[in-house]
């Protein structure tokens, strides 16, 4: 479940409190944790309901200015059913900790290796790993379209692979772009050395 970041931080602030999708069959339930850039959000309740269930009061802790500006953005959409998901700010997100920490004992640098290297061997586009963490080195913060093409690959495919990086703890993500956070920084040195 993806929010706009504007949204995430309403949640984490808890001005919003409801989210709507419109899903062909709903993707999260109740207790769900969904990890974010500003943490952990939980699913309290989901409901399917009707675009005319939707009230002003709904729409803005969902964080828009009115019923008909998000019933607006449900209709440009896909088809599919409307879901009204209760959700909070549960907890700091665990990958901060992990990507700052910037020393890699032996083990925990042949976890972290071994890691990676499963990610190169079942990846159907090969070694990416690596190299991908040296784009983001070198073009720290560019927008993914555009280090997508510099990595030559495109850029859903980025995005996608530099969260399982992300879930590493070796990378930070930024509006735009991407940094290698400490641990990544340190990984690559190591690898490099």
């Amino acid at each position: 479940m993806l929010f706009k970041q504007k949204h995430l931080e309403g949640i984490k602030a808890g001005n919003i409190s409801l989210a709507f999708r419109k899903w062909k069959r709903l993707s999260v339930n109740a207790g769900s944790l969904i990890k974010t850039s500003v943490g952990v959000i939980k699913i309290i309740s989901t409901k399917e309901i009707s675009l005319g269930e939707i009230t002003d009061p709904d729409a803005a802790k969902a964080g828009f200015a009115s019923a008909q500006a998000l019933v607006q953005l449900l209709e440009s959409q896909k088809e599919g059913l409307i879901y009204k998901i209760e959700l909070s700010f549960d907890s700091e997100d665990p990958r901060i900790e992990l990507r700052e920490k910037v020393s890699l004992e032996e083990e925990e640098f042949e976890t972290l290796k071994a890691a990676l290297d499963n990610l190169d061997k079942f990846s159907k586009v090969g070694k990416w790993t690596t190299k991908t963490l040296q784009a983001i080195q070198e073009n720290p913060k560019m927008k993914a379209a555009d280090l997508a093409v510099k990595a030559k690959k495109e850029k859903e495919w980025l995005k996608l692979n530099v969260r399982k990086l992300k879930g590493l703890g070796l990378t930070i993500s930024h509006e735009p772009g991407y940094t290698l956070s400490p641990r990544g920084e340190e990984y690559l040195r190591l690898i490099t050395k």
